[in-house]
């Protein structure tokens, strides 16, 4: 279909790389791809495939009364942009991914009479989302249950969370058993807001290892700039090799390539793990409003895929006993990537794709059963 689609994506990664894997969709089916999101996609969406990217002013409202208000006025201004975007490139649709930035796009779109999409990754319907939810033509969820979410059932339809070829590639990799005497690899990341936790955690957690175990590992960990002198040192002192970057542009095949992940449990990393098929201890970001990482992580642990830990009761000496049981007994850890992998929606973005043309079409669905026929 030749028609231009707006995406609204705020730019990290766990927002971009949905709506990525939805741009590559589209654009095979012929729609021409836009995408409104913030200043940040320079980090995180430099290959993002849209004809054009458009940077919308946004601010995440918080608790405090003088940056709340701060954050409305840009919000404001955000819309004001957003609608001459709408009015120049005329979207049959737009689609948002949650998160604030994509709050001014999905408004400007709305009032201006365009339908419009919502995503929601998480297991809880996020706060921009929720504002959104009741403009929304159509709401996709990442899960079969969206807490919050129960009075919008009638326009939600469970899609699954889409992932980026890449990931698709990568789940073409089986696990890589292993025996028990033979080299561990293990992943570590902790995205924007959780590297400095894991480089506060694993290290000492590393080092803390009978020397027989750490002579088997290697360690890919993501850290931030500032602290990878530190962790390379630490690990230096243990030796432990490791290779360590404050971003991996092939994360999804070190995924694929790793006996055990050790990470936060955002919407997209949940749905990564799921569709490559990899076991994780998930540490959910805490003092989150919505908890949205925690309800992540309680869906893909409940099925037997990981394991949760929250951070208040995750310490070094914790996860020494956890990687050292785990390290020696290599059959857990397969069935927990089996596990992992039951949880993966690889038809994800094809259902995603097919609702957003089918509301771009103004064509009916079934928000109680899923997509009508």
């Amino acid at each position: 279909m030749a028609a231009n689609v707006l995406l609204a994506a705020g730019g990290t990664g766990g927002h971009l790389f949905p709506a990525e894997a939805l741009a590559v969709a589209l654009a095979k089916r012929g729609w021409h791809i836009h995408l409104a999101t913030d200043h940040r996609v320079e980090a995180y969406g430099q290959d993002f495939p849209a004809e054009q990217i458009h940077i919308v002013p946004s601010a995440t409202i918080t608790r405090q009364p003088i940056a709340a208000g701060l954050a409305v006025c840009r919000l404001a201004l955000g819309v004001l942009k957003a609608r001459r975007i709408v009015k120049q490139i005329a979207p049959a649709v737009t689609v948002g991914f949650g998160g604030y930035p994509t709050v001014p796009p999905v408004l400007a779109a709305w009032s201006s009479g365009f339908p419009t999409v919502i995503h929601e990754q998480n297991g809880v319907l996020g706060r921009a989302n929720r504002f959104l939810g009741g403009r929304a033509t159509a709401i996709a969820t990442g899960f079969a249950v969206v807490s919050g979410a129960g009075h919008l059932a009638e326009r939600m339809v469970m899609t699954g969370n889409p992932v980026r070829p890449a990931v698709h590639a990568a789940a073409s990799v089986a696990y890589p058993e292993r025996q028990a005497g033979e080299v561990f690899r293990l992943l570590v990341f902790g995205g924007s807001q959780g590297a400095r936790f894991m480089s506060d955690l694993v290290p000492p957690a590393v080092t803390a290892l009978p020397e027989a175990l750490r002579a088997r590992l290697q360690i890919t960990q993501q850290c931030r700039p500032e602290d990878i002198d530190r962790v390379a040192e630490a690990y230096r002192v243990a030796n432990v090799a490791a290779e360590l970057e404050p971003f991996f542009r092939d994360m999804p095949e070190r995924m694929a390539n790793s006996h055990l992940i050790v990470s936060r449990s955002g919407a997209s990393t949940v749905a990564e793990l799921a569709a490559i098929g990899r076991p994780a201890i998930m540490v959910p970001l805490p003092h989150a409003l919505d908890q949205d990482q925690k309800a992540n992580a309680e869906i893909l642990a409940g099925a037997g895929g990981g394991w949760l830990i929250e951070q208040q009761d995750m310490t070094p000496e914790r996860l020494a006993g956890d990687l050292a049981d785990l390290i020696e007994d290599p059959s857990r850890l397969s069935a927990a990537a089996k596990a992992a992998r039951t949880m993966g929606r690889p038809d994800a973005v094809e259902r995603l794709a097919d609702l957003v043309e089918k509301v771009a079409l103004h064509e009916p669905f079934d928000g109680t059963k899923g997509l009508s026929a």
